[in-house]
């Protein structure tokens, strides 16, 4: 089960298809004036998504590998045809909105780059979880792309209106698709760049006086200040170690006299008399 959490956490955010690998740029940028159309579109990918991986996986081992991608455009037409007719049934406002795109799902890169990346080289059951998270990265960057260029430049959210707020109508025309694309595009990145550095910094810096006892095999002693002292360079939020007091160098004492006895020349020849007698 964790393999398929991830395959959905995958598709959302670690290889988002708008924000991380910009691809379906096409929807993205046309039918994305408002929260609703980019809701509408990506529930369309994603049920598209979830059927033709699991009729492409089911279906690996029986289509010849000299014509699978015609075989896949067919099984994709013909899911995006049974979207399109139940939209126009249930749902014609959106149909109306959407337009064309509905159709264009047959060649978007999503569908086909999945079918042929994952969905034509695993089982069944990963595949159906890989085209959910998928269909819902596609889903929340063509909702969020909406819902700021509604609330931009038309001033409402959903279809409500703000009191009070004065719209600017750039961002409903297409050069307001790239703007808000990009400014979203930068932020996202902005905030992962900043996370990396944060990790690498906790990683990367010394937690010991020296490298000897430090557990950081990736530092190579490159935060540590080899100048004989003991601060550390790297250590972040701690004040350097403070020098040792207690080894204080005492003034040398002048030596001892021997106090060995010492003979006089008059006992020298003492001594030498009495040996003679």
């Amino acid at each position: 089960m964790n393999r398929n959490v991830e395959r959905i956490r995958n598709g959302i955010v670690t290889e988002n298809p708008t924000f991380v690998q910009i691809l379906g740029m096409c929807p993205t940028l046309a039918v994305t004036t408002s929260a609703v159309n980019g809701l509408g579109m990506g529930l369309s990918t994603t049920v598209i998504l979830i059927m033709s991986n699991l009729m492409i996986s089911a279906l690996r081992n029986v289509i010849p590998n000299r014509v699978r991608i015609p075989a896949y455009i067919v099984i994709v037409a013909a899911f995006v045809t049974i979207i399109d007719f139940l939209l126009q049934a249930f749902l014609p406002d959106l149909s109306e909105s959407l337009g064309g795109y509905i159709k264009l799902i047959v060649v978007n890169c999503i569908i086909l780059g999945r079918a042929e990346s994952y969905a034509s080289k695993n089982p069944v059951v990963p595949s159906v979880f890989d085209g959910v998270g998928m269909g819902l990265g596609f889903t929340v960057g063509l909702t969020a792309i909406g819902l700021v260029r509604e609330l931009l430049g038309a001033g409402a959210v959903f279809g409500f209106a703000i009191p009070g707020y004065q719209p600017v109508g750039i961002f409903v025309l297409s050069p307001g698709a790239f703007l808000v694309l990009a400014f979203l595009i930068a932020f996202l990145n902005y905030r992962k760049q900043k996370k990396k550095q944060k990790a690498e910094l906790s990683d990367t810096v010394c937690r010991t006086e020296d490298c000897r006892h430090c557990g950081n095999t990736s530092c190579g002693g490159r935060f540590f200040d080899f100048d004989g002292e003991t601060d550390v360079v790297g250590r972040v939020g701690q004040k350097p170690a403070a020098p040792e007091t207690d080894r204080v160098q005492k003034p040398e004492q002048p030596a001892e006299p021997k106090t060995d006895q010492v003979q006089t020349v008059e006992e020298q020849q003492e001594q030498e008399g009495q040996k003679d007698e």
